[in-house]
């Protein structure tokens, strides 16, 4: 696959009562174009944060946003004199800022307080473009037109205003003016944790379908297991601002090889409610950002830390191909995946149909009720 979006040593540091502490600590990672890479962890941890510094809704502290034109273009110009170049987003202004930023969005957690409560639909979906570049009002309402027909809105839908609509309608809204400037790399922020559990299947399989085609690539922050589990290629696990697993998306699931994501694993929801799984819980609270522990930051709520996670920060590396993890002991620990850790089922109490047999029907129904 071809790489698209390459983060390099991306950090973003917050300052809080006189003491800074990294939100986004020294991440890097690849998206390739296509594909659908999820980023999960606990609140906190720092995907939302890594999310908005990606398409500069915050400012990143260092780090590099490499973007590759090229392997975005369906037909690149083999006379640009760009061709092959990567951009760094991070450092763009004016104009090539507006030109690049139409390749990257976002898609917010929050469909009404993301959507202009003044704005018709019409208008909110236009907004990016009419931002982004100069197109002809004929070309804006073509656009609009076409985008909003693909994520499935009515015509009629677009003289309406954000509050007579929905959550998984405004949803819609909010992917379609997404995709309206033709962006290839989308950034969605629990795009669905918002929604009915109904509505949200019907969002994810239209992200699918979009992604299908116009061959856009999802960085998709999450904390439901179960849809990551559906939506992604690979999966990045983020604990304390640090990247501390990636690998692809059955791989990680079923061997997992970093402790922090062998506890969430055991903690998705199992929907056989005869099915009893053994939940994994991790010592003591997450720490505080401002007082990082030393060494390996889960070190502290670690069921196999040694004194070396606890003095020495093991590094981000490749236990198998494709597959990280920031583990001193990612090769010698055998840690359980999705089906490993609900390993019985509960019998329940089996009530013999005889037991009823002796006493007439109309007894029964005859019979008083206690008091």
């Amino acid at each position: 696959m071809t790489e698209l979006l390459r983060i390099e040593n991306l950090t973003k540091e917050f300052s809080v009562a006189g003491s800074t502490f990294p939100a986004v600590d020294d991440v890097s990672f690849t998206l390739h174009a296509g594909e659908t890479l999820s980023v999960v962890g606990e609140s906190g941890c720092g995907k939302s944060t890594l999310g908005r510094v990606i398409v500069r809704g915050i400012d990143a502290t260092s780090g590099r946003v490499l973007y590759s034109p090229d392997a975005a273009a369906d037909d690149p110009a083999p006379q640009d004199a760009t061709a092959g170049k990567e951009i760094d987003f991070l450092s763009l202004k004016g104009r090539q800022l507006k030109a690049v930023r139409q390749d990257i969005q976002m898609i917010f957690q929050d469909p009404l307080s993301s959507l202009d409560p003044r704005m018709t639909v019409f208008d909110i979906i236009a907004e990016p473009l009419r931002a982004t570049s100069r197109p002809s009002r004929s070309e804006v309402r073509r656009r609009v037109f076409d985008i909003a027909q693909k994520v499935g809105l009515d015509a009629s839908h677009l003289r309406r205003y954000p509050h007579s609509f929905s959550g998984g309608q405004r949803q819609r809204i909010g992917i379609a003016r997404a995709l309206v400037t033709g962006a290839k790399v989308i950034v969605a922020d629990e795009a669905v944790s918002a929604l009915d559990v109904s509505i949200r299947a019907q969002i994810i399989n239209l992200l699918k379908d979009l992604q299908d085609e116009l061959g856009i690539a999802y960085l998709f922050i999450a904390h439901d297991l179960s849809i990551v589990e559906y939506i992604s290629d690979r999966v990045a696990v983020m604990y304390l601002g640090q990247v501390v697993e990636l690998a692809e998306t059955d791989q990680l699931f079923s061997t997992p090889h970093h402790p922090y994501t062998e506890v969430l694993l055991s903690a998705v929801p199992q929907p056989d409610p005869e099915v009893r799984r053994e939940r994994i819980v991790p010592r003591g609270e997450v720490p505080s950002p401002t007082q990082r522990p030393a060494g390996c930051l889960f070190s502290t709520r670690c069921h196999y830390a040694t004194e070396l996670c606890r003095n020495e920060t093991p590094p981000l590396q490749e236990v198998e191909p494709g597959h990280y993890s920031a583990c001193h002991f990612a090769r010698e620990l055998s840690l359980r995946g999705l089906a490993a850790v609900a390993p019985e089922r509960v019998e329940q109490p089996q009530v013999e149909a005889e037991h009823y047999s002796e006493v007439p029907a109309e007894e029964h129904l005859s019979s008083p009720k206690p008091a």
